[in-house]
């Protein structure tokens, strides 16, 4: 059987348990696998509720709310109701999404978030395991700032955190007709006490090691999948030694992002590192996909985006895709599903508009760990730098008179009208008199935050300063700054939106603007 290529992460609650009114009907609890039937998804991973409690008929673990008696958030109580309501029924939730996914031709893969936050944070969902045992903690070790991310999580180097977490593995592959396992390294990254990381390292490899051999026990054909940290240094640093798990065999897939979260659209991310280890290896590479923006004009990446990204990571040849948090879309509408469909073909792709966009900072927090490259502080005389990465090969397309419009995006802010800038894209000059510069020096009001570019430098580029396939670098220089104005000009947003034609002459959409009104009736 073909391994899957694109993954959707479902988490099993958000758009899921926590929206319907119990007690929850069958058809309810497995619309989430209905609702990718006909779309190119040909793997879920269905994750085991919050971590610390899970939401199906397990023997091993603990049932969400299960010591719960006077709840302080109705949600969780919703979710404990429709769950106990199922399985009281005679419907192990669980068991119903794997049978509905196979019946829909879709693999299953429960998913464990491996590591969570103490109990402090769980109010009603936290198990007895956690309740009754904070010395398994890793803050409990001593000698550590209360207030550095990650102590109140489960010390790995405790075998009674490994054997806790291996049995909801182990019941979950024995006790279901599931298709392998995902294990969530990413959220929480963090398994030993900084001073035992090294040592750490070998255990969480025996660790992982023990689960891969009950996956394969359990069905020669299963897979183990690991989300990871993107960087393998940053997974090393933390007690992941996946290079290791890779060159052991011990591991089937790697889902690659960057540490912690939340996380966001970013086509720049580099995966050659990751995929150089998994050469020669059998192990598949296959990075998350995200599809939020969060920046002071749009939520969520629109298709133009998410082909931009795709593509730019199959450029390096990643094995494919792995939808994470896209169920933020639910209820999923018809742009939903246009997002999925083209997704596994990146040359159906190829000719289609792409819209490049480097994170800056926002209303969402960065990535933890992730190096928000905007904004960039300019001063009089200098100059910042910024690289980004094209996957579209414009002249073999513009022989075939396919590209229509490349727009270079640059936005400022703290600049004024006074101000005199020069730009280069790969070391040649562009032009001013080719540049539409947009004032948003004062906004009413915008989506995420009236902040933003003061100014917007809008480029329409010719064949000769058109962007490379691979790496680009687009340099900014202040060379002169409004002398009546403190503060520093920052570089804040880089965005190319590349459109194309279907054909030769061929018109831009049923109505193309160049063209004027039209009557469609």
């Amino acid at each position: 059987m073909a391994s899957p290529r694109i993954w959707f992460y479902h988490d099993g609650r958000h758009p899921h348990i926590y929206r319907y009114e119990p007690p929850m009907r069958r058809e309810e609890y497995t619309a989430c696998i209905d609702e990718l039937a006909g779309t190119p998804v040909e793997a879920v991973s269905f994750c085991l509720g919050e971590g610390r409690t899970v939401l199906h008929d397990t023997k091993v673990g603990e049932l969400l709310g299960h010591n719960v008696d006077s709840w302080d958030h109705i949600i969780f109580r919703r979710a404990h109701q429709n769950a106990k309501a199922l399985i009281d029924a005679g419907d192990d939730p669980l068991r119903l999404v794997c049978e509905r996914a196979h019946e829909r031709g879709i693999r299953l893969y429960p998913c464990l978030l491996v590591q969570n936050p103490g109990v402090e944070s769980a109010t009603v969902r936290c198990s007895d395991f956690r309740l009754d045992n904070p010395h398994l903690e890793i803050r409990a070790h001593g000698g550590l700032d209360p207030d550095l991310p990650g102590i109140e999580g489960l010390d790995f180097a405790h075998p009674e955190v490994r054997q806790e977490r291996f049995a909801l593995i182990e019941e979950a592959l024995t006790e279901y007709d599931v298709d392998g396992f995902e294990l969530q390294l990413n959220i929480m990254p963090r398994f030993f006490h900084p001073d035992e990381i090294d040592a750490g390292r070998a255990v969480m490899t025996d660790w992982v090691g023990r689960v891969h051999e009950a996956v394969k026990s359990s069905g020669p054909e299963r897979e183990l999948a690991v989300r990871v940290p993107l960087d393998p240094d940053t997974a090393h640093g933390i007690g992941l030694d996946v290079a290791d798990w890779m060159r052991r065999g011990i591991v089937d897939v790697v889902i690659p992002e960057l540490l912690g979260g939340p996380h966001r659209i970013d086509p720049n991310l580099d995966f050659r590192s990751i995929l150089a280890l998994a050469q020669g290896t059998g192990c598949r590479v296959i990075p998350a996909l995200h599809s939020g923006v969060g920046s002071d004009r749009l939520g969520e990446g629109p298709i133009a985006m998410i082909r931009a990204q795709a593509c730019n990571y199959y450029d390096q040849g990643v094995d494919g895709l792995y939808l994470a948090q896209w169920f933020h879309h639910w209820p999923y509408q018809a742009d939903f599903y246009e997002r999925l469909r083209e997704l596994p073909f990146p040359d159906i792709m190829a000719t289609r508009d792409k819209y490049y966009y480097i994170p800056t900072d926002g209303s969402y927090a960065p990535a933890l760990g992730a190096d928000t490259r905007l904004p960039i502080a300019l001063t009089e005389g200098g100059s910042a730098e910024v690289t980004f990465v094209v996957s579209d090969d414009l002249p073999r397309w513009d022989e075939a008179a396919r590209v229509h419009e490349v727009l270079l995006r640059i936005g400022l802010a703290g600049n004024t009208e006074l101000d005199q800038v020069a730009f280069r894209l790969n070391g040649q000059q562009l032009r001013l008199d080719t540049c539409r510069r947009i004032n948003q020096m004062y906004r009413m009001s915008a989506p995420r935050h009236r902040g933003g570019p003061t100014y917007w430098y809008v480029f329409r580029l010719d064949d000769e300063t058109w962007p490379r396939r691979g790496d680009n670098v687009l340099e900014v220089t202040l060379e002169v700054r409004d002398p009546e104005v403190l503060g520093p000009v920052s570089l804040r947003d880089v965005e190319l939106e590349i459109k194309y034609l279907m054909g030769r002459s061929f018109p831009r959409g049923y109505v193309d603007p160049d063209l004027g009104p039209y009557d469609r009736r």
